[in-house]
């Protein structure tokens, strides 16, 4: 399908309303543009709803489990709502704990922090780094890649076979990847980890924007995400699942709303006895305005319907890649291969473009905000473009000529607030650059690829 056609045909639905749609920047070749903001797998932007229920809630923000005056209990109801309307979102079992945290890497250092001693744990190299690195004081074993559904899950059950049978083991794995935007067999991991004796948690930073989690349908005993994927950007995130090694690890942050009773010892100490709930693990005064935030967003996927916006999704990005096709110089990354389902994140390269400059050329001269580099991926990012570590040449500079590896990678994610105009004018872009290079002159600076002024 040519991108005119796809560009002809009719959208199944509208964008949801986010901030900054009309935010205009300026262009180095002269005047102004409407901002592109195609970098949602990094930050998504704020659905317009949740900026509205944070604004309308803000007059009544009093101290969560602190005060006895009515904002403070007006703020305390909110908060412990939320904790119940987000376990709803993600189907949670009835006694699963959900935890709010600062974000998904929060999430999983927290469980890192809980597992039994001698557990072992089980994680690919495909992981984002917060759910490839908070594992270090566990006996850890990295998976290699893997490449089809298939692979994945007979690679953990050799794994898992081979593994301690009577010692407690954990397998972590993404929902969706942040660097091909693939969506793995959860499911099937799951009953896999289940069969060997194994937990497994699920990280949904980049699944739970895009689609339902389930946490009873994919059987999986934890599930991590981050407000700021979810157009929710006020700093929270969400741990939820079994209560059992939340409730015996000590707590992640020691501290008021953590503590049930403190007591002073005869010998000058004290003696704690913690919270055997959620609370356990969230000390200090919660981020109240995060959670609100993330009940928001839930709610308006939710009423929005997330098979009007899957669809439409998949619209997008049948329309992109068939764009990217056009351009022979232009290499989509993937495991999977070309028909694996997957969400609204792409990465490429560009034969004989260092990718900072072109991203930075999309930036400067079209008004298009992606993301270039690793993307906190780099085991992955390495194994896809089939490089050693390497340091990124300069701006400007080739990084690789026709036929030769790059080194980084270009990465667009988009979701439910993109206009359909800003992949159009992104794969007009492209092809301008590709075919004419670009219009203005560039140069590293504090590690950066920027225009020369």
């Amino acid at each position: 399908m040519s991108v005119s056609t796809a560009a002809s045909a009719q959208t199944i639905c509208a964008p949801l309303p986010v901030l900054g749609r009309d935010v205009t920047v300026p262009l180095v070749t002269g005047g102004e543009v409407t901002y592109a903001a195609l970098d949602y797998a990094a930050s998504a932007p704020a659905l317009q709803r949740v900026w509205d229920d944070v604004a309308a809630y803000a007059p009544y923000y009093g101290s969560v489990h602190r005060g006895a005056g009515y904002l403070s209990q007006l703020s305390t109801d909110l908060f412990e709502n939320a904790r119940r309307t987000v376990a709803e979102f993600l189907d949670c079992r009835s006694d699963d704990h959900l935890v709010f945290t600062r974000s998904t890497t929060d999430s999983l250092n927290l469980l890192a922090r809980a597992l039994p001693a001698g557990c072992q744990v089980f994680v690919f190299e495909t992981e984002h780094h917060a759910s490839l690195l908070p594992w270090q004081d566990a006996h850890v074993t990295y998976l290699d890649a893997p490449r089809t559904p298939q692979q994945a899950v007979s690679t953990l059950e050799r794994a898992l076979a081979e593994r301690d049978p009577y010692g407690p083991a954990l397998v972590c794995v993404t929902g969706a990847s942040n660097v091909t935007g693939e969506l793995w067999p959860v499911r099937e991991l799951a009953a896999a980890a289940h069969a060997h004796g194994a937990r497994i948690v699920l990280d949904a930073a980049q699944l739970a924007p895009h689609h339902p989690v389930s946490v009873r349908d994919l059987d999986v005993d934890w599930v991590a995400f981050s407000g700021h994927k979810l157009y929710a950007p006020f700093g929270s995130g969400v741990l939820a699942g079994r209560a059992d090694w939340l409730r015996a690890a000590e707590p992640y942050l020691a501290g008021g709303g953590a503590s049930r009773r403190v007591t002073r010892r005869g010998d000058g100490g004290v003696d704690v006895e913690w919270h055997d709930t959620a609370a356990r693990h969230e000390a200090g005064s919660p981020n109240v305005i995060g959670a609100y935030a993330i009940v928001s967003a839930c709610k308006a996927l939710t009423e929005a319907g997330f098979d009007t916006l899957v669809a439409r999704e998949q619209q997008l990005i049948a329309r992109v890649r068939a764009g990217l096709a056009e351009v022979p110089e232009v290499r989509i990354l993937s495991l999977f291969g070309d028909d694996a389902p997957r969400v609204g994140v792409i990465s490429f390269v560009v034969d004989g473009w260092n990718s900072s400059h072109f991203a930075a050329a999309l930036s400067a001269e079209y008004g298009i905000g992606v993301r270039d580099g690793l993307f906190c991926a780099h085991p992955l990012v390495r194994t896809l473009l089939g490089t050693a570590p390497q340091t990124q040449g300069e701006c400007g500079a080739p990084e690789s000529a026709p036929g030769e590896k790059s080194l980084n990678a270009i990465r667009l994610s988009f979701g439910a607030g993109t206009p359909d105009e800003h992949l159009d004018r992104f794969i007009t872009a492209v092809k301008e650059l590709v075919h004419n290079g670009a219009k203005w002159q560039y140069h590293t600076e504090n590690g950066r690829c920027v225009p020369a002024i």
